[in-house]
């Protein structure tokens, strides 16, 4: 039997030619939440990789939802213009699918660049903004506390997210990821750390998951019934009292029932003072948790570099793909080199195939 690394998987009515996709990773490099030459040249490379999926990075669904002010939108006019134009060169020379992660980054909004800091930034500095969440809890002691949003701050932000998907299907978007890891803003509903709203939309479990799973619906209905919509999470806090794996497990069966089409298992980013244990494939047991109770489709994510390592995820079941971040940054051409290592062949562009090394004479298929 052949590498399952390398064999076809189904997410919805979407097909993929292989179990590698490429994660969402912000670039900080939009202007005015539009694309730049920089996502064109950052995208391309990625989507003649060969993985079977290429996502967009953390998309904002309005302004004041983006971590920094170099975020990628979707929110205006413009900023689907640019990354139309930045889908339709990518296009021209790669037929990988292509899915997007919508986003609002709540409390860990208005933020400086990553190679600037990345302190919060204040609401009346230059490229600072209000941030909202569902409790005025700062992310860290110190910080400007967000404002609580209230019930017409949900019906925008939730309107928000449908028509960021609508121009997402308008454009030719394949697939939707709803962000809701990490601390960002759906993820912040769904944890007691960051929850403590005493209405309909906090308490109890079925109350924090009330808002998420009114953005699902809400993206679910304006995308296109055809393409898939997942959703991305933190599997647990790492947190005392915090968001769990079997709260992670209830949430799931609440997206499948809702038909969501795949989870894509993450863990942390609610509180500084989470205790994660880092190391290749700490994150596995999550998604293999999750998988197991609801068999739905999921996405391991997390310090996945090695090749072996990565085909042995997929053989045993522990997840149907896995997603690859900063190790296909170091190495835009991971999936040739896990395909020469498992003997397998990925799909090369025509201008690419002479590059075949002589010892792999089946790697590359143009």
């Amino acid at each position: 039997m052949g590498a399952r690394l390398f064999t076809p998987f189904r997410i919805g009515g979407l097909e993929l030619v292989n179990r590698i996709t490429i994660a969402p990773m912000c670039q900080y490099s939009a202007v005015d939440g539009c694309m730049t030459d920089w996502h064109l040249i950052h995208l391309g490379q990625l989507a003649l990789s060969g993985a079977g999926l290429l996502t967009i990075e953390a998309t904002a669904v309005l302004p004041q939802g983006r971590i920094t002010s170099g975020d990628v939108g979707l929110y205006s006019d413009a900023s689907e213009a640019a990354m139309a134009r930045t889908l339709e060169s990518i296009r021209r020379w790669s037929d990988m699918p292509v899915a997007i992660q919508l986003a609002h980054a709540g409390r860990k909004a208005s933020s400086a660049l990553p190679w600037h800091g990345g302190a919060q930034i204040a609401p009346a500095a230059r490229d600072g903004w209000q941030t909202e969440a569902p409790s005025a809890l700062p992310f860290e002691p110190g910080q400007i506390a967000p404002v609580a949003i209230d019930t017409d701050g949900l019906a925008r932000i939730r309107d928000a997210f449908a028509a960021a998907a609508r121009r997402a299907a308008a454009i030719g978007i394949d697939a939707v990821q709803l962000h809701g890891a990490h601390g960002y803003l759906l993820h912040s509903f769904l944890s007691p750390i960051s929850n403590h709203r005493d209405d309909a939309y906090g308490g109890s479990l079925a109350n924090r998951m009330r808002f998420p799973l009114e953005v699902f619906d809400a993206v679910r209905a304006a995308f296109p019934a055809d393409r898939p919509v997942t959703m991305r999470i933190s599997a647990t806090d790492w947190i005392t009292g915090g968001w769990d794996i079997e709260q992670s497990i209830a949430f799931a069966h609440a997206l499948k029932a809702r038909g969501c089409a795949a989870i894509n298992v993450s863990s942390g980013g609610i509180d500084p003072a989470q205790q994660i244990p880092v190391g290749p494939g700490y994150q596995v047991p999550l998604a293999r948790a999750i998988k197991a109770a609801t068999a739905m489709p999921v996405i391991a994510v997390g310090m996945i570099t090695g090749f072996d390592h990565a085909e042995a995820i997929i053989g045993t079941g522990d997840a149907d793909l896995i997603g690859l971040a900063r190790g296909i940054l170091y190495d835009p051409h991971w999936p040739w080199h896990a395909a020469a290592h498992l003997g397998a062949s990925v799909k090369a562009p025509n201008q690419y195939l002479r590059s075949q090394p002589r010892q792999f004479p089946k790697l590359l298929a143009g």
